[in-house]
């Protein structure tokens, strides 16, 4: 039997619960979040083979990729708020144990629906980074809180960078189906990890699991981002398309009448109203559309051939290795966000990190002449997006009570993936759209990756805006 406590409650760092030294947590955690947000990028280097590797048409394939980030997104949430209630060190588990699973069976199979249920538990795996937020809070000296946030939420970044070069190696020296073996024996390790070095929290929040509202939510979810990620290929102004937004407007106008009515809500809307909370979330989706465009633009333009004009001609591995970098900048800038924000406030290394994006971007619509150009381009986008994201969690913690705070950093999750899939449709459409012959082929021209770039810089922009608006906490 578990019970309610506030931060007061709380044991001093000589109990039990403080027995694991903090650097061992936060490094367990940190590699947690690389592993899991590893899962993103896992099958980008299998894209052009999946129609032949599955045996289907490119657009079932597609499903591929489009299921793992649609489970990430419903999942989230709802981890962060079992968490609150059960303990964030059995629901962290239970992530891990999602992302083994769903690992095998991807390993096991060469089909499409076997693919798509093995990715689907995957993507859910990706709760775990809020989780690892909130288990921070919970456990380390207040001292060490604020740089070990931003360490853990700075993963969900540089999982991604790394995740091409490693995945691209793998595929092109192995048998694809070794991509998830390895992810399962990430899995395994995490998760002994976990068993090992992370003590159980002892902030609960104890009531009913919010059914209706875990329902209400992935519906209007998967609506939305069914849509996002499907309307370059359904059509924007197509039926189905059209049926989806919808169903996910309405869905979620009935979703927040019903959990306005809840006692114990999935999630609480009228914390998640306050401005600090709402402004900071509004600014996540802009900061994390703005980092897809980094992840899908730069590795097309590296390897996009010489006859283009403007590519490079390089490998899936070798573009990998170019853009890998960006993972090392975002961990490194970490902890020098959390300085900032100690000192200044996190409202302003909000802004400041948006403000570098723009600048990394607008380097990249210059400098299109050579690869150090490009990389360069790629370090300040990611310099920037390692200085937002890790000022987030600070700002969202400062704002809701600590027996919410793995729903309250599930909900921002969420928001950065809600940016990053209107990101990769937006992103896809355009340079579908913009394009130029090169032999047999039709390629994304110049001007589709310039206007890339002038939209990510504008989601930037946005990010700056909102960061603006968010009140500063009165001392």
């Amino acid at each position: 039997m578990f019970v309610s406590v506030t931060a007061a409650d709380l044991p001093p760092a000589s109990s039990e619960i403080r027995r694991v030294a903090p650097g061992v947590l936060i490094a367990v955690l940190s590699t947690i979040g690389v592993v899991v947000s590893l899962m993103q990028t896992l099958v980008i280097p299998l894209i052009p083979s999946l129609p032949t590797l599955l045996n289907t048409s490119a657009s079932n394939a597609s499903w591929v990729i489009t299921a793992a980030l649609l489970a990430g997104a419903v999942a989230t949430p709802i981890s962060g708020r079992l968490g609150d209630m059960f303990g964030k060190r059995l629901v962290l588990v239970v992530n891990l144990g999602l992302l083994i699973v769903g690992s095998v069976v991807c390993a096991s199979f060469s089909t499409l629906v076997p693919e798509i249920i093995g990715r689907s538990l995957q993507g859910a795996a990706v709760g775990a980074i809020p989780l690892g937020i909130s288990i921070m809070r919970d456990e380390l000296p207040a001292e060490k809180v604020g740089a070990a946030m931003a360490v853990m939420s700075a993963t969900l970044g540089v999982g991604g960078a790394i995740g091409l070069p490693f995945a691209a190696v793998i595929a092109q020296h192995a048998d694809w189906h070794v991509l998830f073996w390895t992810a399962g024996g990430l899995g395994v390790v995490c998760a002994v990890l976990v068993f090992v070095f992370v003590p159980e929290s002892p902030v609960r929040t104890p009531s009913r699991f919010d059914f209706g509202g875990a329902v209400g939510l992935s519906i209007a979810l998967l609506a939305l981002l069914v849509g996002i990620t499907k309307g370059g290929d359904w059509g924007w102004a197509s039926a189905s398309i059209i049926t989806l937004f919808v169903v996910s407007l309405v869905s979620f106008l009935a979703w927040g009448a019903y959990e306005l009515r809840q006692s114990a809500p999935l999630v609480d809307l009228r914390v998640s109203a306050r401005p600090r909370v709402l402004f900071t979330n509004i600014a996540s989706i802009a900061v994390g559309f703005s980092l897809y465009g980094m992840s899908l633009t730069f590795p097309q333009l590296l390897m996009a051939p010489k006859e283009t004009g403007y590519g490079f001609g390089l490998s899936m591995v070798v573009a990998g290795l170019a853009i890998a970098p960006t993972g090392l900048v975002m961990m490194l800038l970490s902890p020098v966000s959390a300085r900032l924000s100690a000192k200044k406030g996190p409202k302003l290394t909000l802004g400041l990190g948006s403000a570098v994006i723009s600048v990394g971007y607008l380097c990249a619509v210059v400098m299109m002449d050579s690869v150090w150009q490009i990389m360069l381009s790629a370090v300040i986008v990611a310099g920037g997006v390692g200085l937002a994201y890790a000022a987030m969690p600070a700002l969202i913690m400062g704002a809701v009570p600590i027996t919410e705070t793995g729903a309250a950093n599930g909900l921002n999750s969420l928001m950065r993936s809600i940016g990053t899939s209107t990101s990769a449709a937006v992103m896809s459409v355009v340079l579908a759209h913009m394009t130029m012959q090169v032999g047999a082929h039709v390629l994304p021209s110049r001007a589709g990756f310039h206007t890339a770039f002038f939209i990510a810089m504008a989601g930037a922009v946005v990010a700056i805006v909102f960061t603006c608006c968010i009140p500063v906490r009165k001392k």
